[in-house]
């Protein structure tokens, strides 16, 4: 078989380009900006740009979203391009299962959830990324409604739990940590390229 070109959100893209290094798929992963995140309407067309880039280089695509609040837009791309895309609605459900994503939020509906790599990138992303660092008084208006944030650790590390407590922290909120692994994702990794 050929190989298969993983569009990836950019938050996603080191993990299954190590993933895909490690257990040997024959995966090319192409990352795409993580920042899109705030703007999920613009996740469809970016990935839809890159696939034409990369039109007729590939046996294959894997879309490698969830559907990250793009309202079915991903898939529908991905029914267009006769692609797969990754399973489940966000990220978190490829590193802890949709079921334990359902009763976290079960638990506590208003949850926000930090991977690694939005722990690693939090001020960027997030806080300077939705204007807090500009406008602080916004906070409230972005987090008034969460109660706590829970960090799905794929390697938690003393330095990334400092990172977390900090991110926890400026959003006003408690932490939790359940260390998750990336195990789910390298499953799907595997069956897709398989």
């Amino acid at each position: 078989m050929g190989r298969t070109a993983v569009l990836a959100c950019g938050a996603l893209a080191l993990h299954v380009k190590a993933i895909a290094a490690r257990d040997g798929l024959a995966l090319d992963v192409h990352p795409l900006p993580p920042e899109l995140h705030n703007r999920p309407e613009r996740i469809a067309p970016a990935v839809e740009a890159l696939a034409e880039r990369l039109a007729g280089r590939y046996d294959r695509i894997l879309i490698g979203y969830a559907d990250c609040g793009s309202r079915g837009a991903v898939d529908e791309l991905a029914a267009r391009l006769g692609a797969e895309r990754l399973p489940g609605d966000t990220c978190y459900d490829l590193f802890a299962g949709a079921a334990a994503i359902a009763q976290l939020r079960d638990e506590e509906p208003g949850t926000f959830f930090l991977t690694d790599f939005l722990v690693r990138t939090f001020d960027h992303l997030v806080y300077r990324g939705l204007g807090l660092d500009r406008h602080p008084e916004l906070r409230d208006d972005y987090f008034g409604n969460y109660r706590r944030v829970v960090w799905l650790a794929q390697q938690r590390t003393p330095e990334l739990e400092r990172a977390a407590q900090a991110a926890a922290d400026r959003v006003g909120l408690a932490l939790e940590i359940r260390e998750v692994g990336e195990a789910r994702l390298a499953d799907v990794l595997r069956l897709v390229a398989s």
